[in-house]
């Protein structure tokens, strides 16, 4: 009714059924007849999916991040009956760091939006990590460290995926209390609408990563120092050592005090080596494989201590992202100690494996994950970049291969990581309705079916962009796509693409006639034009460093003064943009803290991230 606001008005011209699952897969049904639409679903997730499949089916709709695009009529036509089965259990969704390049701030009402967005896309396994450190602070809290030294453990609000993965700590903190508490009754209102709809969140649970206050308490733990990045010192992060039976008491504690707050969950994830080295270790192979056994054998007795039933998941972003390091042995050992139905590994890159590295698919270099069950997943964005990217014959279809493959072990779900959201929304799209699918997608007429649902209208125009846009931005996948005014001073490259063939797509686009009434066309539209500014911005910063070169300082400073009146009139048009805004992301921050101090720390938090990211 959130969607389509006339329907609850007429609530009896939509009829909903709850059926069985086919063999433990969701299916929805459904039929328009006489004026009324008839939903039949597995769940609630399947339910709102098949209400989604009917409007887009219709090109009746669709349905953006903060935005929408309707067109209820008054008297439904007739549609005859369409039954889908999905063909994986899970539908997996959000990356770890989602919570920080998109997520950090967000108020209930925006994640009510998010929570009907994931519905209506057939989501049904989301990541859930609010009030992460706000269970974490109780149980630092019962082994005696002090104040001071739980502060000193952890970042600002946007920088906390990192500190969760251990990556960084200690970063433009602390964490005020009134910080735990708010996100503490957040994480209720979000677990309890996702677990309405049928959903299975998947949340938080015990890493290995301490303050190092825990010296104090424990001066004979072991911990390891680990890196990241580049950082100094003061920033990394320290690792219990799993063989450490600290790890274990203080695993059982947090799931413990996880549970008191929020009840029995199935599924927790723990992620220990995020993008870092293994710790140093002097026996070889052998010392390392048992470590590697020991960790995963103390991670999931941890989880499972105060929950027999409750599963480890895992980001498998290093499978791919450090193959020096994974390999089929090191993975066979973390995974050797662990049930095999008491875990759950998030495939998390296929499409940088195909289209950006290259280096073979992990179900295949990982012998199936050696029969524990798997996501196969993508990673539609890095770093929160808004640029078109990505090889959208490969959403569509990518997941065929891992479906026929003879090396596909117990693959039981698929989803997507995006590191950032609110952008590229065909990718998303394509993704979503993929994972519904078992059939090869014709990806020109997908494109069609796409743009009359999203505007009710398919001009020459537009298709000439969508040619063009296919066999540019949208025929490679560029990791973090950045402009040269995005990177470091002086850069003369750029990652987005820039060719006269996406210029031309980009105005043929925008310059598209008679769907002006369409606000999702309108943010679209927006989006395209932002870009082609940017492009026009790399050029004006490339003519000024040759002009540098050549000591014109006349006709370097003439350049910038382009530079500068393209960028505002790229901030003057954002303004009419949905999420595309400075302003809404800051609005977010400040909505939390109870004094103008912490106010004015969480803004200072939230720009950083957009800006200089790191140290200040």
């Amino acid at each position: 009714m959130r969607t389509v606001p006339s329907l609850a008005k007429a609530p009896e011209k939509l009829q909903l059924e709850i059926i069985e699952k086919e063999d433990g897969h969701d299916v929805f049904e459904t039929k328009a007849s006489g004026g009324i639409l008839n939903i039949r679903g597995s769940s609630g997730t399947a339910l709102c999916r098949g209400f989604y499949d009917f409007l887009k089916t219709n090109r009746l709709g669709m349905v953006s991040w903060d935005n929408k695009d309707i067109r209820w009529p008054a008297q439904l036509p007739d549609a005859a009956p369409r039954r889908i089965v999905s063909p994986f259990r899970n539908h997996y969704y959000f990356n770890v760091v989602t919570y920080g390049y998109t997520m950090p701030y967000w108020t209930w009402e925006r994640w009510e939006k998010e929570i009907d967005w994931m519905a209506l896309h057939g989501i049904d396994m989301p990541l859930a990590l609010v009030a992460t450190e706000g269970i974490a602070v109780r149980v630092w809290k019962q082994l005696g460290l002090t104040e001071k030294e739980i502060e000193e453990f952890y970042t600002g609000p946007a920088h906390l995926p990192w500190q969760r993965m251990g990556n960084i700590v200690n970063h433009d903190g602390p964490l005020p209390a009134s910080w735990h508490k708010e996100q503490i009754a957040l994480q209720h209102r979000i677990l309890h609408r996702m677990k309405s709809l049928g959903m299975t969140p998947i949340c938080p649970a015990f890493s290995g990563f301490v303050p190092r206050g825990i010296l104090r308490l424990y001066p004979e733990a072991k911990l390891h120092r680990l890196g990241w990045g580049g950082w100094p010192q003061k920033n990394h992060a320290h690792f219990l050592s799993p063989e450490e039976p600290l790890f274990l008491k203080i695993g059982r504690l947090y799931m413990q005090e996880w549970q008191k707050e929020f009840g029995k969950n199935t599924y927790f994830l723990a992620d220990s080596f995020n993008e870092m080295e293994l710790p140093e270790n002097k026996g070889g192979a052998e010392a390392r494989n048992n470590m590697l056994s020991s960790l995963g054998e103390q991670i999931y007795r941890s989880i499972s201590s105060t929950n027999p039933d409750a599963v480890w998941v895992m980001q498998g972003w290093m499978f791919g992202y450090q193959r020096n390091i994974w390999n089929a042995d090191t993975l066979k050992a973390l995974l050797s100690k662990v049930p095999d139905d008491k875990m759950l590994l998030l495939d998390l890159a296929a499409d940088y494996n195909k289209t950006f590295w290259r280096n073979g698919m992990n179900w295949d270099v990982f012998k199936g994950f050696f029969n524990k069950p798997w996501v196969y997943s993508v990673v539609p964005n890095m770093g929160g970049k808004c640029a078109m990217t990505g090889v959208m014959d490969f959403y569509a279809n990518g997941h065929l291969e891992a479906l026929n493959s003879s090396s596909r072990g117990r693959l039981s779900g698929m989803g997507m990581a995006p590191e950032g959201i609110e952008n590229n929304d065909v990718i998303y799209e394509l993704v979503t309705d993929a994972a519904w699918r078992d059939r090869q997608e014709d990806v020109e007429q997908y494109l069609e079916n796409y743009c009359r649902a999203r505007y009710g209208n398919y001009p020459d125009s537009m298709k000439e962009a969508w040619n063009l846009f296919r066999r540019t931005a949208y025929s490679n996948l560029k990791d973090h796509p950045r402009f040269n005014w995005q990177m470091k001073p002086g850069t003369r490259g750029c990652s987005v693409n820039t060719s006269e063939d996406f210029l031309k797509g980009l105005s043929l686009f925008v310059n598209t006639r008679g769907l002006e009434h369409s606000p999702l066309f309108r943010q679209d539209a927006v989006e395209m034009t932002a870009h082609y500014l940017g492009i026009r911005m790399n050029e004006a910063i490339l003519a000024a460093l040759e002009a540098l070169d050549e000591q014109d300082m006349e006709n370097t400073k003439k350049c910038m003064e382009y530079f500068r009146k393209y960028a505002l009139r790229a901030d003057s048009l954002l303004e009419g943009h949905p999420t595309w805004r400075l302003s809404r992301w800051l609005s977010f921050a400040r909505s939390h803290g109870t004094s103008p101090e912490e106010k004015n720390k969480y803004e200072q938090n939230a720009r950083r991230l957009v800006t200089r990211w790191g140290l200040p």
